[in-house]
């Protein structure tokens, strides 16, 4: 029987690996342990790896596991997105921005001109995402990021690029 992952059950074994316990994320997701444990095991099969050590207090990622909670939270995040473009009025300025970016002076400056254009623009969700360049520029690949700060020196490939120097505008 061939059976396709779905979203649904990518946020469920999500929830598992952030509450490193099953019960938990039963609870956190307003469901009954049981048919959680029987979506994950139907993931498993479906895979063909195991994904969780079951313990008697604790549930923890195997190697497998760790790879499919990137690429799931990925995959939430681009559904995510998808929806918030599809539901966003032509009528208004509305939408998400999603911002990448090193713990700089920049981020601070983008998280400032972020807050006053949603006071401007209450519709507008604006998001930040904290990590190093290879972070940022595989999320900018991927689509999760609409815009990231770099420093440079990085390597970035088919992106524009903007420079900034001290005490020009965007500069510090």
């Amino acid at each position: 029987m061939i059976q396709t992952m779905d979203i649904r059950v990518l946020q469920y074994f999500l929830a598992v690996a952030r509450e490193e316990s099953i019960t938990k994320a039963a609870e956190s997701l307003h469901m009954t342990q049981p048919p959680l444990s029987r979506q994950l095991k139907e993931l498993e099969e479906e895979l063909g790896k195991q994904l969780l050590i079951r313990g008697n207090r604790k549930v923890t990622l195997t190697e497998e596991g760790m790879i499919l909670r990137k690429r799931a939270e990925e995959m939430v995040a681009l559904m995510d997105k998808a929806k918030a473009e599809i539901s966003s009025s032509g009528e208004q300025i509305s939408g998400e921005i999603y911002i990448g970016g090193g713990e700089t002076k920049g981020i601070r400056l983008i998280a400032k001109t972020l807050e006053a254009i949603q006071q401007k623009y209450p519709d507008i969700s604006c998001h930040l995402f904290s990590g190093n360049s290879d972070d940022v520029t595989e999320r900018l690949d991927q689509g999760l990021l609409d815009f990231g700060i770099l420093i440079e020196p990085t390597n970035i490939k088919n992106m524009i690029l903007s420079s900034f120097r001290p005490g020009t505008y965007g500069g510090f």
